[in-house]
């Protein structure tokens, strides 16, 4: 028994031993709902199987063309749908497999559907991880649902497939289809429990409503409403809303423009003649896209009116941490920044902090976790405000510290060093250990006059340079700064062109066999002609399509034209050389690129033969989609590169199991060898071990004749570089090699 399962599988098998289970005889459900049962059950489950079954179907439309087959159980293990691939379908009816059948690990043994509901996170059963044979060709992913407000198991979700198919991404897939089951689940759960609230709300809410149907004839004035307005029921119902002169003008925006009013601010005399403050809303009612009316809501505020003279709490202040919000900060910016406008001496700065590890915090836990945990951070960043400075929460995990009236420069610098600081240790939620760190972004109001807008955009872009530059530290604004990020940006919006415009060409650099001398390859290298900028070479411009989305539609091209330009120097004759093109990240993990390459290969015509796709070690460490996919790249007959080679995440398993057939020694390490015995030492390593493995080595970065001696010497296959030739356009290779032959 593999002892690297997971200790519940192995749980699992254990009990079906004890049961005395066969592993060789067909295990078959032995209970089933009768007609009448699973009717009912189906029944008191329609809602949560509607839901269920529109995300499920949006994963069998993901996954279209590969056989697989969609199970949904309730809470107990009775099967309430099985959707999918009918082959696969009708093989298990065959086993009992079927609506209204039970599962239970003490019927039919180790299963999916059971250890799904047993377990708290998503689980894999693949081939021989089943207690019985006959499932050992099958590959098997699932997990349960709840509802997450109470925890309430509801059922479980599982996919079934050929095992030749399996692949930990359908995990990952299967816990996304899950969590958006939960969220429509638990938003309709809510949603019921809002409709029966509206029906009391009326009688037994401390707020005034008035509703009105589509033309603003008033159809409901509760009694706080009443007690609140000092008018009656009959007085109002009936009477068109917008003669109000309270609230006549909001609803006429609602009622005419569809707009909706927010925490308006009224005030007017009560039947005694005291002051009356209110935060007024109104929304328009729409029946699908009609609008029926409009709904008004009066939340009576004067006594936190009265406590707060200068702000209102709710305006002013985040619900979440009861730090001031956005609101409140934009009005104190704008105040301080009119004064020094007007001639006043004060200082200002603005600390913009973003959390480095939020989302990963939110995405492995939940909302309500993660709001717990900012709540957590909203404390510790209040132990460091100064008498003068505010501290706002703008919104999910992004915080501001406004810096005022300080005497020196150095305390702004000071504060954000404390602030990084307060992150170094670890912050405690529910029991358990959470760290993260901050980004910081610093402004500073300069000398000459700007607005509150251009002084948090100044923050936020230094923020931003904060986290390029590694996180966990801050960046000061600078004029410098904002000309790069500008830079930047009118280059990506360049960038967004390129393709249509045609402006990418490829340089070709030569690789050379060693022993004879010959040429044996090219690598194909992009370059950007930029219109108004000039040849621009990839350094400048890769990263930012990797950030922009477009890296992927850049790589088709480049393999694209490679291939075409190859196949077009074969047929005018010169000898058949392979052509190595690089695979981004984002480009290697697309479910197209197989289909792409097929596609490619045949409309280019050119042999895989001589095709040779590069690949680095980063991309290999998502292990069992990287090996599935390289032995499909490597089945159309294309050749695999390792580039950069021990520069990476190292590991010989890479080299053991991947189908590679070239390991190209990083430029870093042959740059050296002259020089530093190290490098010498890890470059014969790597030559020998490559060749023990039968893999044939490139060198790149040759540069001298005493490089390429030693090479030659610890005989390396191949060798690129500027000693033979820089990156050539296309035009130039076909008069050195072409008309050569």
């Amino acid at each position: 028994m593999d002892t690297t399962e997971p200790y519940y599988i192995t749980e699992s098998k254990r009990a079906c031993i004890d049961a005395g289970m066969d592993p060789n005889e067909i295990s078959r459900p032995k209970r089933f709902l009768d007609e009448e049962q699973f009717a009912a059950k189906r029944k008191y489950y329609s809602e949560i199987l509607s839901v269920v079954r529109f995300f499920s179907n949006k994963l069998l439309d993901s996954l279209k063309g590969t056989p697989i087959l969609v199970v949904v159980s309730d809470a107990t293990g009775y099967l309430l749908e099985i959707e999918g691939d009918e082959t696969i379908k009708s093989t298990i009816e065959q086993f009992g497999i079927k609506p209204g059948s039970l599962f239970v690990q003490e019927d039919t043994g180790t299963n999916v559907v059971s250890l799904s509901l047993q377990q708290r996170h998503p689980i894999s059963l693949i081939g021989e991880q089943h207690y019985h044979t006959f499932l050992h060709e099958i590959a098997c992913y699932g997990t349960a649902f709840h509802y997450t407000d109470n925890n309430n198991l509801l059922g479980s979700v599982s996919i079934m497939m050929p095992i030749q198919f399996q692949n930990t991404l359908f995990l990952t897939m299967l816990a996304q289809v899950i969590d958006s089951i939960e969220r429509e689940l638990l938003l309709r759960k809510q949603n019921k429990k809002l409709n029966i609230m509206n029906q009391i709300m009326l009688s037994r809410t401390r707020n005034g409503i008035v509703i009105t149907d589509e033309k603003g004839i008033t159809t409901e004035f509760n009694s706080f409403a009443e007690q609140i307005s000092n008018n009656s029921r009959e007085d109002v119902v009936g009477r068109n809303i917008r003669e109000s002169h309270l609230t006549g003008e909001y609803f006429k925006k609602v009622l005419e423009q569809g707009e909706i009013v927010k925490n308006e601010e009224i005030k007017f005399k009560g039947d005694t003649g005291n002051l009356i403050v209110c935060l007024f809303d109104a929304q328009p009612i729409y029946e699908e896209d009609k609008m029926i009316g409009a709904f008004g809501q009066f939340r009576d505020i004067t006594d936190r009116y009265l406590l707060q003279e200068k702000y209102n709490y709710l305006a002013y202040h985040d619900d979440l941490t009861n730090l001031s919000n956005r609101r409140h900060i934009k009005k104190e910016l704008e105040a301080i920044i009119q004064q020094i406008h007007d001639g006043q001496q004060r200082t200002l700065a603005v600390l913009f902090i973003d959390l480095d590890r939020f989302k990963i915090i939110n995405d492995n836990f939940s909302h309500s976790y993660g709001d717990k945990f900012l709540i957590e951070v909203s404390k510790r960043l209040c132990s460091s405000l100064g008498e003068n400075d505010i501290l706002a929460r703008m919104g999910g995990d992004e915080f501001v510290f406004l810096l005022k009236d300080f005497v020196d420069i150095d305390y702004v610098m000071k504060k954000a060093e404390e602030i990084i600081q307060l992150f170094q240790q670890p912050f405690y939620v529910s029991g358990k250990e959470l760290h993260t760190t901050a980004s910081i972004g610093v402004a500073i109001y300069p000398d000459s006059p700007i607005s509150m807008e251009q002084l948090m955009v100044y923050a936020d872009n230094a923020m931003y340079q904060a986290k390029s530059e590694g996180k966990n530290r801050y960046v000061v604004h600078s004029s410098e700064l904002l000309d790069v990020m500008m830079d930047e940006y009118m280059l990506e919006v360049d960038l967004r062109k390129a393709l249509d415009n045609d402006e990418f060409v490829l340089h070709y650099q030569p690789q050379i066999n060693n022993d004879t001398g010959k040429l044996v390859g090219f690598e194909a290298l992009i370059r950007w002609q930029h219109p108004t900028l000039g040849l621009i070479p990839p350094g400048k411009f890769i990263k930012l399509a990797e950030e922009n989305g477009l890296i992927t539609q850049i790589g088709e091209w480049v393999i694209n034209e490679a291939c075409s330009q190859n196949k077009k120097w074969q047929d005018n004759g010169m000898n058949p050389v392979k052509m190595s093109v690089n695979l981004s990240t984002q480009q290697f993990l697309t479910r197209d690129l197989l289909a792409f390459m097929e596609e490619m290969l045949e409309r280019t015509a050119i042999d895989p033969a001589y095709v040779v796709v590069e690949i680095t070690e980063y991309m290999a460490m998502e292990y069992e989609y990287s090996i599935q996919v390289l032995e499909q790249l490597k089945a159309l007959g294309i050749g695999i590169s390792i580039d950069d080679f021990g520069t990476g995440y190292s590991s010989l398993n890479y080299l053991k199991n991947f189908p590679i057939d070239y390991i190209k020694i990083d430029k870093s390490f042959v740059s050296e060898i002259m020089n530093n015995e190290k490098d010498s030492i890890i470059v014969n390593a790597i030559i020998t071990l490559a060749h023990n493995l039968r893999k044939e080595v490139i060198a790149e970065g040759v540069e001298t004749q005493e490089q390429l001696d030693f090479l030659k010497s610890h005989h390396c296959d191949i060798s690129q570089g500027y000693y033979f030739s820089k990156p050539l356009p296309a035009d130039e290779i076909e008069k050195i090699y072409l008309e050569q032959h």
